[in-house]
């Protein structure tokens, strides 16, 4: 079979349907699902047909990653739409959302969001939606990218990290909540607040800017639980559907809980890096495992696996945010002043599944935390996350039990460096189809993109 060819029908004993796992034909038609009949019933015949029987390998939904910052434009030389969406591909992604920062511009305008749009054209592998982005004094500019097809909006609550995308106050989200209520578009919160307590610990001699204790003294949990205090207040009083990106601290999820037994409209995703990565094991200058919300202790991390468990957290997704190698100041090693952001888009699945099959966590916990929830978040759930006919033929082909080593040379990202250089994961990715179409199969790559921009059109305004 060829990597680019159109696929009639998709074979395995090992399918993941809502219903549990079974034998099936997956039938394909129009890049959407057709039918999916169980082994032992006669499948209806066609002429034509382009068949693929991958035997006992796992088929289920392709991962829906709602969390992707590719930065293009202005940013290429960190990440761009080929690479970022090739890397998706062998990771067995689907579909990405992109996040509206750091490419230049930020996606802050209708003119802005055009202009990514343009970028974006004939370079993407994987399917892919856009977030919008609130920053001061841009609520005029909702509505008409709403208009245009985005399915909401990121906002921060603390420094960017980048300038061209400034940090909202809450006087600034009460007009765009407004402006947001009853369109059915999700807000997300990067949710962080300075505290006026927190000094710096350069200000301390005895604070080594190489040691990682130093930095997570900079941001603690309080930074986090803070912040999200203010997001429930303003969930609950705009009834607006709110949403917490890359969750670190366990320390929220009291509050969190409380709110949505108020009826707030809030969910709340983690991280591969806060579920896979614990400070206690980060090295002496090893800045490539800074981000912001930091990787906190092993035991916040188990308190985020039992949450997961629980269904207290929604789901699960990358936070990819790479950056040149030289913005990591390896050299000097000083956390303080190195870009943060994980690199880590191709590895999510095996990431997650090589962790939560110790904790007890099924495949159907996988498609519901990275493919059926993300697809919600994004407006994506009557296209995308789950084998049901109707649905985009979207697959991920994968041995769960197959395990690998990430090596340099198998990195499809533009900068290779991320934590995760050198680990053993479980889960290797055999194929990925966008649409009924094999975009990756086995180490090899669509010679063309196959991939969508995908304009959420579902409020009338």
């Amino acid at each position: 079979m060829e990597v680019g060819a159109e696929l009639s029908v998709v074979r395995s004993r090992k399918v993941v349907l809502d219903s549990g796992i079974c034998p099936a034909h997956i039938f394909i038609e129009g890049g959407k699902i057709v039918n999916i009949v169980p082994e032992g019933v006669i499948a209806p015949q066609t002429t034509n047909q382009q068949i693929l029987d991958v035997g006992d390998l796992v088929v289920m939904p392709g991962v829906v990653d709602s969390h992707v910052h590719v930065n293009e434009p202005g940013r290429t030389n960190w990440e761009g739409y080929w690479t970022a969406t090739r890397a998706a591909a062998a990771g067995g992604i689907t579909t990405i959302a992109d996040m509206p920062l750091n490419s230049i511009p930020p996606t802050t305008t209708l003119e802005n969001f055009q202009t990514k749009l343009h970028a974006a054209k004939d370079k993407c592998f994987v399917d892919t939606v856009f977030w919008g982005g609130i920053v001061p004094g841009n609520q005029s500019a909702l509505r008409p990218m709403i208009k245009a097809g985005v399915p909401g909006f990121k906002c921060f609550l603390i420094h960017s990290g980048v300038d061209e995308f400034p940090p909202v106050t809450e006087a600034d989200l009460q007009p765009a909540l407004a402006q947001l209520k009853g369109t059915g578009r999700v807000l997300l919160f990067h949710a962080e607040r300075e505290l006026k307590h927190v000094t710096p610990p350069l200000n301390s001699k005895s604070s080594d800017p190489r040691d990682y204790t130093t930095f997570l003294m900079t941001r603690p949990d309080e930074m986090e639980v803070e912040a999200i205090r203010i997001v429930i207040q303003l969930c609950l009083q705009y009834q607006v559907h709110c949403h917490i990106v890359h969750l670190s601290t366990a320390e929220a999820l009291p509050i969190i809980n409380e709110a949505r037994r108020a009826g707030a409209m809030l969910t709340v995703e983690t991280t591969h890096h806060y579920l896979s990565l614990a400070a206690e094991d980060i090295l002496h200058g090893a800045t490539h495992y800074k981000c912001c919300p930091p990787i906190r202790t092993r035991s916040n991390q188990e308190q985020l696996w039992s949450a997961l468990k629980a269904g207290k957290i929604d789901m699960v997704v990358s936070d990819h945010s790479p950056c040149t190698a030289d913005l990591k100041l390896l050299q000097s090693g000083d956390f303080l002043k190195a870009w943060g952001g994980i690199s880590s888009l191709q590895f999510g699945l095996p990431l997650f599944w090589t962790s939560a099959r110790q904790r007890g966590f099924t495949l159907q916990d996988v498609v519901n935390l990275m493919c059926k929830n993300t697809a919600r978040l994004c407006g994506l759930e009557n296209r995308k996350g789950s084998l049901v006919v109707g649905k985009d033929a979207d697959l991920v082909i994968w041995d769960p039990d197959r395990e690998f080593e990430v090596r340099d040379s198998s990195i499809h990202h533009k900068n290779k460096l991320t934590p995760y250089l050198g680990q053993k994961l479980q889960g290797d990715v055999f194929g990925t189809i966008v649409r009924g179409k094999i975009v990756y199969l086995q180490g090899k790559f669509s010679d063309k993109p196959l991939g969508e921009h995908i304009l959420i059109n579902k409020a009338q305004l």
